[in-house]
């Protein structure tokens, strides 16, 4: 059973920025899901201290002040966003590295959703240098929606990418939870909804829509398994365009995205670890580097937090006088 999105964190890297697109959608999502908004900012800046006059009062006046000022800014996006969506909170907090303060205040807030703007371009060194929203797929307990087109969502199309023969070792909710998600942001948004499958097929690749004529043998198999899959969500085939692919998951994915186009591709994530994680990634980062569109990544029911609890003070440099 899918939980209700009754709270959304966005996080606000610049909260000076002129144009921020997971704050405009995370306040479309809130006003058409009824949920509260809390806008959050991770300090993560370090404060350079000069050795010769640093104490522990100066040091946590400095931290209040530039805390305040964060708040205000916050304040401002939020005077805006209170104009389509009444409930808007905002928060600023000492912690780091940036990834981690996100989840541990998602945490604390109880919050349902984390919309997070993804960051431009390709990373090409994924297993070596983490950047927020690589952490935060791999991290956060809780749905994380990475924000990478800026226009806001008019009836977006949303695909559920699933995986019921799970080939990749998911767990049978993990799907379930996919769909559900993927039908509850179809209804709040009044977009049409879409599920794939991508199946390894027996000689030729088959692609096709249920409902026409299929006879490989692997193509029933998952043309079954995901007639399955709908019955138990209770999502009506009617309701949803289906879509059998034969091939590797991510670039018939990646193929269908373009094709439809898509706004919205949900997809799972169970933060394998390792050697074959470092190396070769899973099917949720390859979308997160190849999609043009947003990315809803969600976790199995038990996956456990692996993040500390405990939030990190600012991080200080003592800067020796010269000579």
């Amino acid at each position: 059973m899918l939980q209700p999105i009754r709270r959304i964190l966005a996080a606000v890297k610049d909260p000076g920025a002129t144009v921020l697109p997971a704050v405009a959608k995370a306040t479309q999502l809130a006003c058409a899901l009824g949920a509260e908004l809390e806008l959050f900012h991770a300090m993560d800046a370090t404060v350079y201290v000069d050795v010769l006059g640093a104490n522990v009062s100066c040091l946590k006046q400095l931290e209040s002040e530039e805390r305040s000022d964060y708040l205000q800014r916050l304040e401002r996006i939020a005077a805006r966003a209170r104009l389509h969506t009444p409930v808007v909170t905002v928060a600023a907090e000492w912690d780091f590295p940036a990834y981690e303060a996100i989840v541990r205040r998602a945490l604390e807030s109880h919050t349902d959703l984390v919309v997070v703007e993804c960051h431009p371009g390709r990373h090409h060194a994924q297993g070596l240098l983490r950047l927020a929203d690589w952490e935060l797929l791999r991290l956060c307990p809780v749905p994380v929606l990475l924000v990478k087109r800026p226009r806001p969502y008019h009836r977006p199309t949303i695909v559920a990418a699933v995986d019921p023969g799970q080939a990749s070792g998911k767990p049978a909710a993990l799907d379930e939870q996919i769909l559900l998600l993927s039908a509850l942001f179809s209804n709040a948004l009044r977009g049409p909804l879409h599920a794939a499958h991508a199946y390894q097929p027996d000689g030729l690749a088959a692609r096709g829509m249920i409902g026409s004529a299929i006879t490989e043998p692997n193509a029933v198999s998952a043309q079954l398994g995901l007639e399955s899959l709908m019955a138990r969500v209770g999502v009506p085939l009617v309701r949803c365009h289906c879509h059998l692919l034969g091939g590797a998951p991510q670039e018939e994915l990646e193929q269908l995205a373009r094709r439809l186009p898509a706004d919205i591709m949900v997809a799972g994530s169970m933060s394998r670890s390792g050697l074959r994680q470092a190396m070769i990634g899973n099917t949720a980062e390859w979308l997160l580097r190849h999609l043009s569109c947003d990315l809803l990544i969600v976790k199995p029911p038990q996956f456990a937090n692996r993040v500390p609890l405990c939030r990190a003070s600012a991080r200080q440099v003592t800067v020796e006088p010269l000579g």
